[in-house]
């Protein structure tokens, strides 16, 4: 993963999922969750690396991050 990417992950908690939840809106689909605030964004920083990974597999795009999204 380039150093330079540094997506916005928005965390909250889900009273459903009974879990923190953390969204990365720039990449769909890259969603984690953890039973801490902390180790949501621990795992959402592992998914954002398998997703790029995976992107690049694929021969798909990699969208450079825009820093911090106004619709959220």
């Amino acid at each position: 993963m380039k150093d330079s990417y540094r997506y916005e992950i928005i965390i909250y908690w889900s009273e459903e999922d009974q879990a923190f939840v953390a969204e990365v809106p720039e990449l769909p689909g890259c969603t984690a969750d953890g039973a801490s605030y902390h180790e949501a964004l621990s795992n959402a920083q592992g998914v954002i690396q398998e997703w790029i990974e995976t992107a690049t597999e694929l021969g798909r795009t990699i969208p450079e991050p825009k820093g911090r999204l106004m619709f959220a």
